[in-house]
Order: structure tokens, then sequence, then C-alpha cells
């Protein structure tokens, strides 16, 4: 709580109050308040819902928000188990545009993937690459939050993710690789209590589940 933070409030007079929903955003290397966060995690563990219920929250706290799609599903060339190396790098490169796109328009981004497990599909087919290590390693620290999501249930058939649980749960081995290689900060969310993970996320980005209100009927400041 800051001390020269003011609200009014139904009692009349001024009174200290949490920081507003925007003012809590991090600045970037422009002075914008702005946060990217990014859900991690193999197919069909739900990070799409993730991202659109997140979004819905924070849009609430009246924010402008805005998701980076799974670009893996434009990809032009193969995917899943039969992805090549061609595949992977448009898919990583297109992730990085779409991130500083929305970024520089948006006050909040909510990645559906970060490329971090971009680059585990990647490595699970053609290994790591120097180069795209130093991309990766680089880009993740971009991000103001990371929350790996874990395998639940196996992937249910989307019309383009694969289907294999074998190959779901191989993903996943390999983006808790890259995160203990890179020595990633992320936060796990609890398998075991799916209901609470937009309200861990919100706890962990220390905003607010609703916009502070202002009662327009006060009495100002002596």
């Amino acid at each position: 709580m800051h001390d020269d933070a003011l609200t009014l409030s139904r009692g009349g007079g001024y009174h200290p109050r949490m920081t507003a929903p925007r003012d809590a955003l991090p600045l970037d290397a422009f002075g914008r308040r702005r946060l990217k966060v990014a859900f991690v995690g193999s197919h069909g563990v739900g990070k799409t819902t993730l991202c659109f219920d997140l979004a819905s929250q924070l849009k609430r706290l009246d924010l402008g928000v805005d998701l980076v799609k799974e670009v893996a599903r434009r990809c032009p060339l193969p995917i899943n188990e039969d992805t090549t190396l061609d595949a992977q790098a448009w898919i990583l490169h297109t992730q990085i545009a779409e991130e500083l796109a929305t970024v520089a328009q948006n006050e909040v981004v909510i990645c559906d993937r970060s490329v971090l497990d971009n680059y585990a599909y990647l490595v699970a087919r053609v290994g790591r690459i120097a180069a795209l290590d130093a991309l990766v390693r680089d880009w993740i620290a971009g991000y103001d939050a990371l929350f790996k999501v874990p395998v639940t249930e196996a992937p249910s058939f989307d019309g383009k993710r694969a289907v294999s649980p074998g190959f779901q749960v191989q993903i996943d081995q390999t983006i808790d690789e890259l995160i203990a290689a890179f020595e990633v900060p992320v936060i796990r969310l609890d398998a075991h209590h799916r209901d609470g993970w937009i309200a861990r996320v919100m706890q962990v980005l220390a905003l607010p589940t609703q916009a502070p209100q202002i009662d327009l009927f006060v009495t100002p400041p002596s």
C-alpha cells in the first residue's frame, strides 16, 4: 500500500487505497506500463482456456488486454510428430513477431505458449541448436511471468494438434528439461487444484480481482 495513494469512500473524505491496477503494471524500456505473461506446457492441457479466462478477468479491471494465440495452428508446414526444422523455425520466429506487435499496442499481453515451449517441439524433433538456444534464452527474459500448466489428461482431437498421450508427455518432459537448462523461473500450477488456477495467477501478478470503485458522493478533503 502506498501512503500517498488516496481514494474516495462512502463515509466521506479520502482514505488510503491499494494501487490502481494500471499503476501496478511494470514499466518497459520505453517507460510504458506493460505486462506480458505466458502459459507454457504441452498441447491439450488447457492453456487456451486459461488465456481467455485471464483476459476476461483483466478486462474487468479496465486494462487493455490482447492475446497472442497459438501460432502453430497457422503454420503452413507439418507440425506434431511429423514436424520439421523449417516448420518449427517458422513457428518460433512467428511467435516472436506476434509478441512484438501485440505488446506495442496493448497494456497486457497474454501468450498461449511462449518461445520456450515452441522450442521444445523443435528440440524433441531435431535436438537443441546453439543459435536458437541463445535466442530462446534471451527472449524468455522478456516475460514478466511464466505459468507452467501440468498434464492432467490425454489430449482430445481438435482438428490440429496430436492426440498421442505419449507425445504429449514427451513434450511436457522436454519443456521441463529446457526450464532446468535455461534456469527459467516459472510458476507451476497445481494439477490437483485446477479450479484455482486463475486465482493463483492473479495472486502472483499482484492484481486485484475487481476494479476499485469510486463513490462520487463524498466530502472533499479540507
